[in-house]
């Protein structure tokens, strides 16, 4: 049996329970809640925690406060990833990018020793797992594809535009250099 085969009828079997599509739905509104507070400071450009340097957290923190563009893109993200988890329809999209922030804060947390803070990210790791498993379906063509598939062959059409006005756009500036037009002749 193929782990494709047995990787679908346990989605299948998980995803039509009532009560595991409203812990499901739960689960999106919680995380992503959780991460609008957090984005907010970091958007408008205010310190995340007020640690002294001499605490690892604070030293972390304050390096990456002081990270300018950094500091902001990372609370665009968090604030993106928390509403697309709140709009059911764009939540597979919320899931994929909540993941990977999660994990490295949850990474970040554990090895700078975070009190406290080390718990709970794992467990919004684990939560962010779980609702990228229940978007297996979504995402199971990236994983498996058929081998047996050829790729399409490749088409040109795209540089027809392109050549169109580059080819216009030369033949533009010869006339213009036999005119004696614009600043060509230097």
């Amino acid at each position: 049996m193929k782990i494709e085969t047995v990787l679908d009828g346990l989605h299948a079997s998980v995803t039509r329970r009532r009560w595991t599509q409203l812990f499901t739905a739960f689960v999106r509104v919680l995380l992503g809640l959780a991460f609008i507070p957090p984005s907010i400071p970091k958007i408008m450009h205010k310190p995340f925690t007020v640690l002294p340097d001499s605490n690892p957290v604070g030293a972390y923190f304050n390096a990456l406060y002081n990270t300018g563009y950094y500091y902001d893109f990372l609370g665009w993200s968090q604030l993106i990833a928390a509403i697309l988890l709140l709009i059911p329809r764009t939540s597979h999209i919320g899931t994929l990018i909540f993941f990977p922030i999660i994990v490295n804060i949850a990474v970040l947390t554990s090895s700078v020793g975070f009190k406290g803070t080390w718990a709970i990210t794992i467990l919004m790791s684990l939560a962010g797992l779980y609702l990228v498993c229940w978007e297996y379906d979504r995402l199971k063509p990236i994983v498996f594809r058929s081998r047996s598939q050829r790729a399409s062959g490749y088409s040109w059409q795209f540089l027809t535009i392109p050549l169109f006005f580059a080819a216009g756009g030369f033949a533009m500036s010869g006339i213009w250099r036999l005119m004696m037009l614009g600043n060509l002749s230097n």
